[in-house]
């Protein structure tokens, strides 16, 4: 008899403990999920933002740059006018040279930037 009641109990204390530890689960699952709402709300208002830029309507002195022998070879296949969260704007260039790409970023002046 006194087995009986010392696995009734273990019995017991083993269902409580799983009861515990899934309604903890489950809580530590909606704290994930909004903090991870949270994040992607905060990651949007902190993007930069792109715009699709024409070559030729790339500043004067992009241009420039664009001509001279530093890139020589190289074509501009994609051009974007990117403000970052700071309000600083800068060109990004996707270039290539054959079967070689290159990210290139530029400020209206045509200066390397990063």
């Amino acid at each position: 008899m006194k087995k009986l009641v010392v696995s009734a109990f273990a019995l017991a204390l083993i269902s409580f403990t799983s009861v515990q530890a899934q309604t903890a689960s489950q809580a530590t699952a909606d704290h994930s999920a909004h903090q991870e709402a949270v994040a992607q709300k905060t990651t949007k208002a902190d993007q930069k933002e792109k715009v699709a830029v024409k070559t030729e309507d790339l500043p004067e002195g992009i241009q420039k740059t664009i001509k001279s022998d530093d890139f020589k070879g190289w074509t501009v296949k994609k051009a974007f006018l990117v403000t970052e969260p700071d309000k600083a704007q800068y060109y990004e260039l996707q270039v290539a040279n054959g079967k070689e790409n290159a990210l290139v970023k530029l400020d209206k002046e045509g200066r390397n930037v990063g």
